[in-house]
């Protein structure tokens, strides 16, 4: 994907509960030792009214954060989705694949794992769905 391109591709955010079991109920999914992550592309639609602020642009890229109480306390959650939303934001404009939903689940170890590490990990694991998607 061309670098003006993955700039112009804006990043939405998964808000509903609906949506992030929508996600996980596509089963497309990849573990890594820093995170785990999950994608469902959208089927593509009509171009959207400008009065439906729900139905979302059909090359959008959303994505959501999610860590449960197995990661820490509050501020380690906390803690964890900041890393996990600071990686997505240097790692996803440049691999994600247009018109699909991302959530990135915590880890134990995502909020002491080394950021390069979280990086390359977020990497791999796109890499292996667009990999396995390819395939289906």
């Amino acid at each position: 994907m061309s670098a003006d391109l993955a700039r112009a591709t804006k990043l939405g955010r998964l808000t509903k509960r609906s949506e992030f079991l929508s996600v996980a109920a596509s089963g497309l999914k990849w573990v890594t030792p820093g995170l785990i992550l999950q994608a469902k592309r959208r089927p593509t639609a009509p171009l959207r009214d400008q009065e439906d602020r729900d139905v979302p642009a059909a090359d959008s890229i959303r994505v959501g954060y999610t860590a449960s109480r197995k990661v820490g306390s509050a501020v380690v959650r906390n803690r964890a989705r900041r890393r996990l939303r600071a990686a997505v934001s240097a790692v996803l404009p440049d691999h994600a694949a247009p018109g699909t939903d991302y959530v990135l689940i915590a880890r134990h170890s995502t909020p002491s794992r080394n950021f390069t590490e979280l990086l390359s990990d977020l990497t791999a694991a796109l890499c292996r769905l667009k990999e396995r998607e390819a395939r289906k």
